[in-house]
């Protein structure tokens, strides 16, 4: 189990991390922990945002903290896996084949727009995602760790798009959006409006290696059975609720527990509480809860439908064990 010491120096790390990447996204604290907490969970991230919001700028900011590489897949309805995964090329020189990597091995990759690749290239994608591997004519290359994708979709142009399903919505830990900074964020980006890559100046705070010392940590945070029952009280409310057509999955479950152990060693603790499972609800569940037609033309929200849930299920107040 990890201890109080360990809890106490990761939530420190933790917000060193959350402030270096603070410096060049401004007034988005909120989503920086959420992608940190993807990250130490070593999961990925969804994010449904407008153009011009800082998707890339956190992407490198995050690569940048944590001494790693990142790469950019502009994703378009002609591009191909191989574009993604790449590709085996026969050397003259040397006789014989030779694997040339996709941009998908890098510490932190941002797939731009991914909604509008084909189905095909979507799925290599979410195959990397998945196995932490490409396998190209039977060899298996591993990208590494850390390794996280973060997905882009615009919400207002849905034109020549080919919509996510469900179960590869499934594949992502967490999905969020950035959304615009506030006034004071956005004066002060202003202010430094001669930099034009705010992320360059972004210095390394931990290594790959810490990264996979925080994400072992995670594993052993102490988490009562009370939790574990509060969770699945939540997908169970979830599927049977009356706006709802598709409610949370078992993995969606394990997602909650998981990322809740991670936001509970933030805090400094070595054990989860409810508000872990409540401050991380919406942002593991809004992509696993999918509403019928009729919820949805009368115009309800998913963050809205999962407050409801929270609402219905009321949290354990007495330890198991």
């Amino acid at each position: 189990m990890t201890t109080p010491e360990q809890a106490s120096w990761f939530a420190q790390t933790f917000q060193r991390m959350s402030d270096n990447i603070g410096t060049a996204v401004k007034g988005k604290e909120q989503a920086i922990h959420y992608a940190l907490t993807c990250m130490l969970t070593e999961g990925h991230l969804l994010l449904e945002d407008y153009p011009g919001t800082g998707k890339t700028m956190l992407a490198k900011a995050l690569a940048a903290t944590v001494k790693g590489s990142n790469s950019r897949i502009q994703f378009t309805p002609d591009l191909l896996p191989s574009d993604v995964t790449g590709v085996t090329i026969y050397d003259q020189s040397q006789q014989r084949f030779q694997f040339h990597e996709g941009p998908i091995f890098a510490t932190i990759v941002l797939a731009d727009e991914i909604n509008r690749a084909s189905p095909k290239t979507q799925s290599a994608l979410l195959e990397v995602m998945e196995e932490g591997r490409v396998t190209i004519d039977g060899v298996a290359h591993p990208v590494g760790r850390p390794f996280m994708v973060i997905a882009t979709q615009n919400p207002i142009e849905q034109a020549g798009t080919y919509r996510l399903p469900e179960a590869q919505l499934d594949r992502f830990l967490m999905k969020t959006s950035l959304g615009y900074p506030d006034h004071e964020a956005t004066v002060a980006v202003l202010r430094d409006s001669a930099t034009r890559d705010r992320s360059a100046a972004v210095e390394p705070v931990v290594t790959a290696d810490v990264v996979a010392q925080m994400a072992g940590m995670a594993d052993h945070v102490h988490v009562d059975p009370a939790i574990l029952g509060y969770v699945s009280k939540l997908a169970e409310e979830s599927r049977r609720h009356a706006s709802v057509k598709l409610g949370l999955s078992v993995r969606g479950c394990l997602a909650l527990v998981r990322c809740a152990k991670t936001w509970a060693l933030a805090a400094g603790r070595n054990f989860v509480v409810p508000d872990d499972v409540k401050s991380l609800a919406v942002p593991v569940m809004c992509h696993r809860v999918l509403l019928d037609a009729e919820a949805q033309f009368a115009g309800a929200e998913v963050d809205e439908v999962i407050g409801q849930i929270l609402d219905a299920v009321a949290p354990p107040t007495q330890r198991v064990a």
